[in-house]
Parts: structure tokens; C-alpha cells; sequence
């Protein structure tokens, strides 16, 4: 079956999105062994390891690279790793996930607003439509299975991470979209600044913690797989979707995360939260439809 490279790319960005719904739900759980700016820092620090070899190949498109190219792409790890991913791991630390969640969930709105003037990409009615049906499902979902309180610290950074996270969206589709820079060298490059950051950060603030061969394998996962392969895959989808588009499909991590609670952490839903979900997923799809001229005029010709 010949799939077009649009229909690859949502294929692929639904792949990262189920490798980072693991993630989820691994480091919640593992953030009562290991502090969370050390834990952030040494999975992007393991990740840019694996990711090296793939530079090394790719040298002499580096040196093709202009300094506002340099530029573009340290700001983009200072956004998308240091602040975004970071702040994640501060946020789970203070809040529960599902609240965590719920608040993330709303950078659609953010990316679609700040996507119109950064980079002149309008969603068309319809996918506007699928918008207001996500959030729409969304709300429904956290307002019948409840939001837990937190602390108030966790709701100012899943705040930040909101933002960050949105910001970091744009500046990533800003970078791809002309497809001059292999999505190796954005990876790698813009990884490897976020997590020197954060490493350095997590040390100075938390030390050098204790962990058990359990917390290195879970490292090790969520370094190798769930970064060094998701995020390079993440990039190279983000070379034929819109910030919008990627940005809702980065939001099916909603449904993928209550399933996979309902699977391994013997979390239950009711009739309501299921419509919820269903509705979330209906605008997710309206969402990436394209008119047909929209779609020819967005791929790249196939030879």
C-alpha cells in the first residue's frame, strides 16, 4: 500500500506519541526515587549519546550550518528540553498527573493563536471545529473524573511548561518546515544543549542521587527509545505537518495515557469520561483533515 508523506508523518507522530505516553507514566512513577531536574538531565544525557553516531555521519551537513542556523537551534533546546521537558519532570514532582494533564492539554489553543502571526499557518474551519470538539471532549473527561488539587508551585510550572511547551512547537515546525537541516542535526544539537542545562542544573540544586539498577533501566529506556529514536522521528513528521496539526496529535497522549492507567495501573472510566475521550478524538481527526489542494500543495513531490 503507497502512503503519501503526509500519511507517513501522522503515522510516525502517533508512534512517538504512544513511546511518550509511557514515558508518562514511567516517570511518575519513578520520581519517588530520583529527583526530577537529575532525572530530566540524565535522560536527554544518555539519549544525545545514541544520537551521536548519527551526527558524526551527517558532519558535513554540519558545517553547512549559517550562526543564526547555531542560533535557532540552541534556542530551540533551551525552549523544548531545558524549560518544556524539564518542567515537566518540576511539575509531575508537585502535581498529579491527571492535573498535569489537563493543563498541557491547552496548548493546542495556545499554538494555533501564536501559529497564525509566527509562522502564517491558518487552520481552516474545519480543523478549527476539531479544535473546539478536543477541548470540548477534554472538559468533559476532567470534569466528570475530577481534578485533584496540588500544590501551588506545580500549577505555576505546568503553567510555564504550557507555554514553554507551545512555544517549542512553533520555533520546532519554524526549523523543519524548510527541510534544509537534516531532523538528526535538530535532534541532536538542540538535545544536546537542553540537557547539558539541565544535568548541570539538577546537580548543583539536587546532587548526585542513589539509584538502584531498576532506576538506570528506566533511564536507559526512556533515553534510548523513548528520546534518541521518539524524538528524531518527531522531527522529521514535523517536516510535513502544521504546528497545529502536530500539536493535536501530540494531544491523542490524553486518550493513550487513560488507556494505558486503565491497563497497568488498574485505573477504571465511566460512560461519561469514555464520551469524553471518544469526543477528543473526533476532533483530533477533523483536526488533520485538508482540503485536497491544501494536501497537494503541502507534500513533497513523490518520484
Amino acid at each position: 500500500m503507497h502512503l503519501s508523506e503526509r500519511t507517513r508523518a501522522i503515522l510516525q507522530a502517533l508512534l512517538v506519541t504512544l513511546l511518550w505516553s509511557v514515558s508518562f507514566v514511567l516517570i511518575k512513577t519513578s520520581l519517588k526515587d530520583i529527583p526530577p531536574l537529575t532525572f530530566a538531565g540524565l535522560r536527554y544525557s544518555l539519549a544525545v549519546l545514541f544520537l551521536l553516531p548519527g551526527l558524526f555521519k551527517q558532519r558535513s551537513q554540519l558545517k553547512t550550518l549559517s550562526g543564526r542556523d547555531w542560533g535557532n537551534l540552541i534556542v530551540l533546546g533551551l525552549v523544548f528540553y531545558t524549560i518544556t521537558q524539564g518542567g515537566q519532570f518540576l511539575s509531575l514532582s508537585h502535581l498529579p498527573a491527571i492535573t498535569f494533564s489537563l493543563i498541557l492539554n491547552f496548548t493546542t489553543v495556545v499554538v494555533a493563536l501564536i501559529g497564525i502571526v509566527g509562522l502564517q499557518e491558518y487552520p481552516s474551519g474545519l480543523q478549527w471545529l476539531g479544535i473546539v470538539v478536543f477541548i470540548v471532549g477534554v472538559l468533559i473527561y476532567f470534569l466528570t473524573a475530577g481534578v485533584s488539587a496540588g500544590e501551588p508551585i506545580g500549577f505555576v510550572l505546568a503553567g510555564i511548561t504550557m507555554v514553554a511547551n507551545a512555544v517549542a512547537g512553533l520555533l520546532g515546525r519554524g526549523i523543519n518546515r524548510s527541510k534544509r537541516i537534516p531532523p538528526i542535526l535538530v535532534t541532536t544539537i538542540s538535545m544536546t544543549v537542553g540537557a547539558v542545562v539541565l544535568l548541570v542544573a539538577g546537580l548543583i540544586v539536587e546532587g548526585w542521587p542513589h539509584l538502584s539498577w531498576q532506576n538506570w533501566l528506566v533511564i536507559l529506556c526512556l533515553g534510548a527509545v523513548n528520546t534518541a529514536f521518539a524524538f528524531q522521528l518527531w522531527n522529521r513528521s514535523l517536516q510535513h505537518l502544521s504546528a497545529v496539526e502536530s500539536s493535536i496529535i501530540n494531544n491523542t497522549m490524553l486518550i493513550q495515557i487513560a488507556v494505558l492507567a486503565w491497563l497497568f495501573l488498574d485505573e477504571t472510566l465511566n460512560g461519561v469520561e469514555i464520551i469524553g475521550l471518544a469526543l477528543a478524538a473526533v476532533g483530533i481527526f477533523m483536526a488533520n483533515i485538508k482540503k485536497r489542494s491544501e494536501k497537494n500543495s503541502s507534500e513533497t513531490p513523490e518520484g
